[in-house]
């Protein structure tokens, strides 16, 4: 096995503190009547509603093998052909995993930080299908899937949304996506970018935090992420909510869209998994779209994802653009590649946001590594270097990132 040669999700070699942004100016979906309850004190204003977002989730091939479910570990990749071969990597790297491990197992340190700083919702991109199908899809590459049985590893993260509008939420087929979307259902966990005719993959996730508001979760992908155009949801067609363009005349549908369902103190959150996966530059057409989003829209926080390393974060008219938000969890562990950009450091993504004005009250992030399919805080080098990296990125977009108190960075807008 060529470890050089593993490939990622768009055909692509793969990779083998805490940051506190300050900007002036466990809740559910309304359809499953959920309430959400907490005993910690969030570190937010009274009414502010705080969100938990991050990069992609990747709990399915090798992290799925060493769950106490494990699926087929069969895959169809050029160069492994089970699942297996990465949990091989990752210990050849780092040393031994248990098997089987926890549900818990793989968020680690994150479980703590979840508990402290107590987010009103939690929300990732869930970027594997959740199914016992084995229809894979011809001429992709790279196949995600988790066993549903493994759905519980979820729940011990506490997630409230997955967005599933991504490249590979379809790899196992439009019976895998099904399948997907009933587990998350039958779990309690709202999602929103996938569906089975176009009317249910652009609805959004609708999410209560009780005594505060809604929270309005929209997901679109674009083709640039490695999502294939007849992946897209039609009337008669299950898929994803693909964008088609970056046009004006994109902007107007979603517009609409947002207006339909938008009421006044609602936060809309627009999630876009959009660009590749290596390399810092933003495209101005990005830019340009995420700006319309909020001018146009209605949008209040742009979630993007897609790029394996976080990106530069901009603040625009005191609303967060999370250009990229890099990978969260993956099994990539001893692939060689691309290390240059520490793909395996992570953040953790936490905003309190004014319901009433739609803005930015602050932003926290907290630095994670992965090892041993395990969530780690990150040692006070690679916060520094993390740092370096996001000051130097966001300078791009007016914004600074400077060292805090107690390991913490602060994004000065």
């Amino acid at each position: 096995m060529n470890r050089r040669r593993f490939l990622g999700r768009t055909g692509r070699l793969l990779l083998g503190g805490m940051v506190a942004a300050t900007i002036p100016g466990t809740a559910a979906a309304i359809r499953t009547g959920k309430v959400s309850q907490t005993t910690h004190t969030p570190e937010t204003g009274a009414q502010d509603i705080s969100l938990f977002l991050c990069g992609d989730v990747m709990t399915g091939r090798g992290i799925d093998q060493v769950l106490p479910h494990p699926g087929d570990p069969g895959l169809h990749e050029g160069y492994a052909t089970s699942a297996l071969d990465y949990v091989t990597l990752a210990e050849r790297a780092n040393g031994p995993i248990p098997r089987p491990a926890g549900f818990a197992y793989v968020w680690g340190d994150a479980r703590a930080e979840w508990a402290r700083i107590a987010p009103d919702l939690r929300i990732v991109n869930l970027e594997t299908a959740v199914t016992t199908r084995d229809d894979w899809q011809r001429g992709k590459g790279i196949h995600y899937r988790m066993h549903p049985a493994n759905v519980p590893c979820l729940k011990a993260a506490g997630i409230d949304c997955c967005v599933l509008a991504n490249n590979h939420v379809l790899d196992w087929g439009a019976a895998g996506l099904a399948e997907t979307l009933e587990s998350l259902r039958r779990a309690g966990i709202d999602s929103a970018g996938a569906g089975r005719d176009r009317a249910e993959a652009a609805a959004p996730a609708v999410l209560r935090v009780a005594g505060k508001g809604r929270v309005l979760v929209f997901s679109w992908g674009a083709q640039s992420s490695g999502i294939p155009p007849d992946w897209a949801a039609s009337a008669g067609q299950p898929g994803v909510n693909l964008l088609p363009d970056f046009s004006p005349a994109t902007l107007r549908q979603i517009a609409a869209q947002v207006a339909a369902v938008k009421r006044p103190g609602d936060v809309v959150v627009a999630s876009l998994h959009w660009g590749g996966n290596w390399g810092y530059a933003v495209p101005a057409a990005h830019q340009g779209f995420a700006h319309g989003l909020i001018d146009q829209c209605g949008v209040d926080v742009v979630h993007g994802h897609s790029s394996h390393h976080p990106l530069g974060i901009e603040v625009y008219r005191g609303r967060p653009i999370l250009y990229g938000c890099g990978d969260f969890l993956n099994d990539y562990e001893g692939i060689a590649g691309y290390e240059a950009y520490r793909g395996d450091l992570s953040l953790m993504y936490f905003l309190a946001m004014d319901p009433a004005s739609g803005t930015l009250s602050r932003l926290r992030m907290v630095p994670m590594q992965m090892r041993r399919f395990r969530l780690n805080r990150a040692s006070a080098k690679d916060t520094r270097w993390l740092r370096e990296v996001l000051d130097r990125e966001s300078r791009r977009f007016g914004s600074r990132v400077e060292a805090g108190a107690d390991g913490s960075l602060v994004l000065r807008g």
